[in-house]
């Protein structure tokens, strides 16, 4: 068995922007963030999906100074939006470590909500970034053409954009999002042999507009895929995405570092 290589240490920090900490067990949890810390992740966004994790990300925004959070429901979850659910989310919002709308979106190739629930489950997210001037994060897949369709109907009224994540949607998308000022997100799924569309993409996006995440605890990144995935490993996708800019990491990450917090903390 190969030895797998050591994390890379970069001089400028890192800003993890999605990742799911309460899926990890409380000694896990408590591991990760640690071991975040050594290789510099200096902050890590943790996402709300569900109306059970909506809290729980709250909390863990409250109990540890390096994370923040979102607060939103995503498209396999939508059948089980409602009013209640949505008035947490909108007073959620309001604290300061809340810091985006999201994981929202469309998910048409799961399906684990009807596609209709998923669509005004979408829109009705869309408005709470609005009322609350806040960003958004947004998940896709299988669903570009309605995603962008539905953008396009709120994008006019988003002070703030926001982030697709863990973009693997087709060009036509990501021009569009490109073009509205969006941010991608690119995680391990840029160090899988099979994902020369995943690269494509990657080489067309401004480095002005490319965010960094783990989407920990999944995809996690080559040498390390198998294992679970924590923010800990952000350093292999950051190489990545390095070569295929043809960009030194350390010219890569203030700039990077730059778009995290405009997104985000601005």
């Amino acid at each position: 068995m190969s030895k797998k290589p050591p994390i890379p240490i970069f001089n400028h920090p890192i800003i993890e922007t999605h990742c799911h900490l309460d899926y990890l067990e409380a000694a896990a949890l408590q591991a990760a963030l640690e071991a975040a810390t050594a290789v510099k992740i200096e902050r890590i966004i943790t996402i709300g999906v569900s109306p059970d994790n909506l809290e729980k990300v709250l909390q863990l925004t409250q109990t540890y100074a390096q994370v923040w959070g979102t607060q939103g429901i995503h498209p396999h979850d939508a059948k089980d939006y409602s009013p209640a659910v949505e008035d947490q989310i909108r007073t959620h919002a309001l604290h300061p470590k809340i810091l985006a709308i999201g994981e929202i979106g469309l998910d048409y190739y799961y399906d684990h909500s009807d596609r209709r629930v998923q669509r005004q489950v979408f829109e009705s997210q869309l408005q709470i970034a609005i009322d609350l001037n806040l960003p958004i994060v947004v998940h896709t897949r299988e669903a570009d053409e309605d995603t962008q369709a539905i953008l396009q109907n709120f994008v006019g009224q988003l002070k703030q954009r926001g982030v697709i994540h863990s973009f693997t949607s087709g060009k036509a998308l990501a021009e569009y999002c490109l073009s509205e000022g969006f941010c991608l997100g690119f995680n391990g799924i840029s160090t899988f042999k099979p994902a020369d569309n995943v690269r494509e993409i990657i080489g067309m996006t401004p480095v002005e507009q490319i965010l960094f995440e783990t989407d920990a605890p999944y995809l996690t990144p080559v040498p390390y895929r198998g294992q679970q995935n924590e923010p800990k490993y952000l350093p292999f996708i950051v190489e990545q995405v390095a070569k295929v800019k043809s960009l030194e990491v350390e010219t890569l990450l203030p700039q990077v570092w730059e778009n995290s917090l405009r997104v985000f903390w601005r």
